[in-house]
């Protein structure tokens, strides 16, 4: 478990320790002191909840306690019910791309954790998102997503790049829970 000092709680937030020492003191920031000494710490998660409810940047902790997911579809009613289900109060960050070109500049630039493409874009490049992607070795670990319309055709691929289908409609909530499943067991999600 990662602690902070007052002092890099100070240098995070861009305040003066004392600043945070009166957060501390007050109630405000959670966190311990040493036993035998006046020295605060307070333990990562506090921190990242503390600057949540503040409306304050999480800086360098967002790439460790946000949960990334880039969504590739046209479809505007489907990444907004996605974007709902995904808050970042719920620690989601999310990103949208309508095509491979702008998957694969999103995807460089986002870094995200999970990649959710929607088969609607078109079978053969929804496919060619999924390899391109795995055969980066910066995307090896990335969760995908697949979205598979349900129009009655039988889709035969190859899911070994795949984690996870969904068979749409579906529910957003669901898709929800399960990344928080999957992307909490590689971070730490606060």
């Amino acid at each position: 478990m990662k602690v902070f000092t007052t002092g890099q709680v100070a240098k995070i937030c861009k305040v003066a320790p004392r600043t945070v020492s009166k957060w501390f003191d007050s109630g405000r920031l959670k966190g311990y002191r040493i036993p035998g000494s006046q020295d605060r710490r307070i333990p990562r998660e506090y921190l990242i909840k503390f600057l949540k409810e503040h409306g304050m940047p999480l800086g360098d902790l967002e790439d460790e306690a946000m949960a990334k997911v880039l969504i590739v579809a046209q479809d505007q009613v489907l990444i907004e019910n996605l974007k709902r289900e995904l808050p970042a109060e719920k620690s989601f960050r999310t990103s949208t791309a309508a095509s491979g070109f702008e998957a694969g500049i999103q995807s460089e630039s986002f870094h995200p954790d999970c990649i959710i493409v929607d088969f609607s874009i078109g079978h053969v490049e929804a496919l060619q998102i999924c390899q391109n992607l795995r055969r980066n070795t910066d995307f090896s670990e990335t969760i995908l997503i697949a979205l598979l319309p349900d129009d009655g055709s039988s889709m035969s691929f190859d899911r070994s790049t795949i984690n996870e289908t969904f068979k749409k409609p579906f529910d957003a909530a669901l898709l929800a829970e399960r990344l928080r499943t999957l992307i909490g067991a590689r971070k730490e999600l606060v």
